[in-house]
């Protein structure tokens, strides 16, 4: 059998994370830095002409394949290799148990199988992948195997927009695994390391609040709910006739008019801290945990000012925006101030660049 999508398959070689995202392309460069740790060596957001990409699906290739490459010449990068990603809804992923003394070819052949079952496509029609998770909790003669499948469709045409940029794909991650890798970096900032903590990150996207709580690096839970910052720009289109282009410029860097924060931005804030207090009620109905320690907001609409005391406000629970970057030495020509504004939206470019360092 032939496993064509590196999902778990390493590059060694310098990379650029690649994040086709509702609204924008983001592409982040990483280095080794001193003492074992990484510098950001460049990064760029670029946007994407209007419904380029639709519930995921790219829609408009040569338009996102344009925008990538004005991104690329904007970084100044050299290498032209990236690690791209799927949305999590375009990928069926299933742990399965195995006997732990397979050698690698009959795992492939037992991964097949058992994706038979959960598969509603025929396998020519999917790209497959497996990673080897670890022992099986129940059993020291068995281990836990992670399969992961999406439709090759899916990811040829993602590997066509970087292929139209002129870049070359060497990766395909899962969005919601690289978010995750980013996350660690932040969950080392928190109290204790977020040691036993159960911590609720919420990503806000262009169109969906999407959010997966976590305790000690397992995911016990995720959800998507229909909300997200697209509503607070439209909003600003209505009530100062901008174009969608403008006022994402607006928003971004603070140009609207005095009656904006009062009248436009605090009632979108009160449905924000309801959205996120709502999930919140949805977890505890339909787990048995009760009470959440931390709230980490990540996504674009994450930095938007005020945010942190609306959703403490609602929830009376310790609310922080996500950096993976915090601890990160950054080269030169990469504005530090800028790179900060931006973190929270880099969450899953950040985690396809980590790739470069997957042993």
């Amino acid at each position: 059998m032939q496993i064509d999508l590196s999902i778990f398959n390493p590059s060694k070689r310098p990379l650029i994370g690649l994040d086709i995202s509702s609204s924008s392309v983001k592409m982040v460069e990483l280095a080794e830095g001193e003492k074992g740790g990484y510098r950001v060596e460049r990064y760029v957001i670029e946007p994407l002409p209007r419904d380029a990409v639709v519930d995921g699906k790219a829609v408009n290739i040569e338009g996102i394949a344009e925008a990538i490459k004005r991104g690329w010449k904007k970084m100044g990068a050299t290498t032209k290799y990236v690690a791209l990603a799927l949305p999590s809804a375009a990928v069926i992923t299933k742990k399965i148990i195995l006997p732990a003394n397979l050698r690698e070819q009959e795992m492939e052949i037992q991964v097949e199988s058992e994706a038979n079952q959960y598969i509603p496509f025929a396998l020519e029609e999917v790209n497959l992948d497996f990673q080897l998770v670890g022992p099986a909790p129940s059993s020291p003669d068995e281990v836990e195997v992670l399969i992961a499948a999406s439709r090759k469709e899916v990811v040829e045409d993602r590997v066509a927009c970087a292929e139209l940029a002129g870049l070359k794909s060497m990766v395909m991650d899962v969005e919601s695994f690289a978010a995750l890798a980013s996350f660690e970096l932040v969950e080392r900032q928190l109290p204790e390391g977020g040691r036993d903590k159960v911590i609720a990150l919420f990503d806000i996207g262009a169109n969906v609040l999407n959010v997966v709580m976590l305790r000690n690096d397992q995911q016990i839970y995720s959800r998507e709910q229909a909300f997200g910052g697209g509503l607070l720009t439209q909003e600003i289109m209505r009530a100062y006739g901008m174009s969608p282009e403008e006022a994402e410029a607006a928003k971004r860097n603070g140009s609207l008019p005095e009656n904006y924060e009062a009248e436009i931005l605090a009632p979108f804030l009160e449905s924000l801290a309801q959205e996120i207090s709502r999930a919140l009620q949805f977890f505890f109905t339909s787990t048995q945990f009760t009470h959440v320690d931390c709230i980490v907001l990540s996504g674009g609409s994450s930095t938007i000012t005020g945010i942190v005391d609306a959703v403490y406000g609602h929830t009376q629970v310790e609310t922080v925006v996500a950096n993976p970057f915090a601890a990160m030495a950054v080269a030169s020509r990469v504005r530090t101030n800028q790179l900060m504004a931006d973190a929270p939206s880099l969450m899953t470019a950040c985690g396809l660049a980590l790739r470069r360092f997957d042993q």
